[in-house]
Parts: structure tokens; sequence; C-alpha cells
């Protein structure tokens, strides 16, 4: 069977290896231009072959964007810099706009993939991308299953990627001028300000500083404010409706929430082929994914909610009921002890949970902490603070430590 591709972002080298050791297939990442994401690290063209080669050596793929939507002083370089991609043996680009896709095939012969901002909503689209070139499209957000289904009934030699979890913008394919009139920064080069999440109200030009609710709430009126999309309870109904890659947003989220969320969908993907016919979704990955700072859930434009009120999210806070505490750096199976790093306050008598690549977590109670001089400490609170400590289970390095937030 050929399996549907899983997905994933890399902000930085360390949230790369991070999703491919958590279970993805595939990873995208932007280099130091062309990219939409100007608030994560990105990646230096050494990065991107030290990356490239890691996730090469475990049977992994990398896509770098180029999606950024060009004016003609924004191409200098562009042909020189996608044949060093090619040379590191990035797997494909992304783009956004026909003349860097023209510019791009003219220049090296690495795969193309047309990005969501290339707002492919219909079968004729796609069709036309491919029969330029693209072996993927990225559709739209703005579609529904019933529709992507169509399209893959009617074109079905190309690939096709979707969202499937993360944050939604509130334009059409991501295309917005809110933040670059509001801020002057501009969201189709990649530095969107995200006013969509500002709280409004309305005032009249006689009364200036009366403020006039729009809606209900004293907090203010979220009318352009989105939920996060989340379709893990919906695994079974992405496959079958053709999609070939599951793709989830968040370049600059950090390492512990992609951990967490890619290991969630990676336990979603594996049932649902463990057995396809008898495949009943585990309430347990929506838990796992809630262990993570995040906005209410919705499903988007895949079941037409997001044309709705119910899309629409009430608050600019997000909901934090776990904290990343540590990670495991080494473990040691004879006095039972692992090494850990923290990264976050930890206490003894801390009750706390781990988890890692392809297991269940388990709680632990912290009984003993022991700094890097051999001192017993009761408290881990400097930043990055390495100790060791007894854990009633083996653990392996990159396991990660998580702690439920009082109160």
């Amino acid at each position: 069977m050929d399996r549907v591709e899983l997905l994933a972002p890399a902000g930085d080298l360390e949230k790369l290896k991070t999703a491919i050791d958590y279970g993805a297939d595939a990873v995208y990442l932007g280099g130091e231009a062309f990219g939409l994401r100007k608030a994560s690290k990105n990646f230096s063209l050494e990065k991107i072959k030290e990356g490239v080669a890691y996730a090469h050596e475990r049977g992994k793929k990398v896509h770098v964007t180029l999606n950024i939507i060009p004016h003609d002083k924004d191409f200098g370089g562009l042909e020189e810099y996608v044949r060093v991609l090619e040379d590191a043996g990035v797997d494909a680009v992304i783009v956004a706009d026909p003349g860097m896709f023209m510019r791009v095939k003219k220049a090296s012969s690495i795969p193309i993939h047309m990005s969501t901002q290339g707002s492919l909503t219909n079968s004729d689209t796609v069709r036309f991308w491919r029969d330029l070139g693209a072996e993927r499209v990225v559709l739209a957000r703005e579609l529904t299953l019933d529709e992507i289904r169509s399209i893959r009934e009617e074109v079905d030699d190309i690939e096709i990627e979707t969202f499937v979890h993360g944050a939604m913008c509130m334009s059409y394919s991501g295309r917005c001028l809110m933040s670059n009139y509001m801020t002057g920064r501009d969201a189709n080069q990649g530095d969107c300000a995200q006013p969509c999440r500002y709280k409004y109200h309305l005032v009249e030009e006689h009364r200036p500083g009366e403020y006039f609710p729009i809606d209900s709430t004293e907090e203010g009126s979220f009318i352009l404010n989105s939920k996060d999309l989340c379709m893990i309870e919906h695994m079974d109904d992405l496959i079958g409706a053709g999609i070939r890659s599951l793709k989830i947003e968040g370049r600059v989220k950090s390492a512990y929430y992609l951990a967490t969320v890619i290991r969630a969908y990676r336990m979603a993907i594996d049932a649902y082929y463990d057995d396809p016919e008898h495949f009943v979704y585990d309430p347990r990955w929506l838990e796992e994914i809630k262990k993570v700072s995040h906005r209410d859930f919705t499903t988007g434009f895949y079941y037409s909610e997001a044309k709705g009120p119910e899309g629409i999210s009430d608050s600019v806070t997000y909901i934090k009921d776990y904290d990343f505490v540590g990670v495991v750096l080494d473990y040691d199976p004879e006095s039972k002890r692992a090494t850990i790093e923290q990264r976050n306050r930890l206490f003894v008598g801390d009750e706390v949970e781990v988890f890692g690549p392809g297991k269940d977590f388990f709680n632990w109670t912290i009984e003993e902490m022991i700094d890097e001089d051999g001192r017993s400490i009761d408290v881990a609170n400097k930043a990055r603070q390495i100790f060791t400590a007894p854990v009633p289970r083996p653990v392996k390095a990159k396991d990660m430590i998580r702690k439920k937030v009082e109160g």
C-alpha cells in the first residue's frame, strides 16, 4: 500500500532532527531567502546540507520553500540558489508564483511543488500546473473533502498535499494585505504580524475613545481570529480522499510542540494502515495534542466548519495545560539513571510524564536530582541545567519530559 506522507515543519536544524526522530516522513523548511517565514531561524546553505544528510540517512525527505510572492527585485540570485539546493540533494522546492515556477524550472531539474498560496481550488488549475511540470500541488485550505475527492478523481497523476494541523489564516489561501496595511510588514514576503489575532472594537468618529464591542464578548471582537486546524480525528477520511501528503503547520513552533503533534499523527496514521477496514479513532491521540500550547480546534473547511462562526476563536490567548521541562540526554541501564537537560523548572517531588518516539508516555515522580558536580539538589532552575535522576523505566536520548501546569 502506498502510504500517505506525514510532512512536518522545521524552523531550524534542531527542529528538523526532532521532526524526523518523532515520525515525520518529510520536512519542509525555509532558507535565508525566498521563503515565507522570517520569524523562524531558517537555514543557511550549510545547515540545509546537514539537514538533508540527516534526513536521507533515515530515508526521509526535505522540501525547501521558495514561496514568496516576488517582485522583480526579489529574483536576484535565485537561479544560483536553486542549483545549490539541487546539488545539496533537496528533494523538492515549494513555490507559489508562476514567475518563480518558470525560473526554477529553467535553472534546474529539482522537483517543484505548488504552494497553497497559489490558490489551487479546482481540477483545471491542478491540471494546468501538472502540465507545466509540477509534481505536487498543495491545495487551498478553502476546499472541502468532497471537493478534494473530486479533484483527485479528475486528475489522478499528480500528488496532492493538504494542511491537516496548525494555525489557520483568515485570508484566501494565505494572501493577506492586512499586516502590510497596519504595520508595514508584508505577509507575502514572509513577515506577517498576524493582525487577525488582534482585539477589535468599533469606534464612532464623533466619539473618539469610546469603544463599542462588535460582538458580545467583554474581551473584544475576534471576527478575524480562526481556531487552529486539527484533523487527527478524521484520518480515514483524509486518506480515503486520495491525499498524498498530510501537512502540519508551524515552522516557528517549538521542538516540544513538533515532537508531541508529530508523534500523535504518526500513531494515527500507523493505526490506520495496520487495519484500514476496521480503523477506529483513538481519543488519546487528541489528548496528546492538547498537551502543547494551542487554541481551540476546528476541522476548517474540510466539513465547512470554517464557513460559520464555529470556526472563530473568541480569544487571543493559548490553552496551555503542560510545560516542557526536560529532555533526556543519556540513560545508564545499570544504574537506571537518566541524564537530563532542564528546559523549565523542576523540583524533587514533581510528577511528570516522559514520552518518546514510537512509545506511550509514562508517569514519574522525581525522587532525586544530582547535578554535574555530584551534589544533591532540590530544584533544577538554571537554563538548560544538566542533572541525573533515577527513572522507573528505561528511557532514550531525545525522550522528552513534561509537567502539568498547576492551577
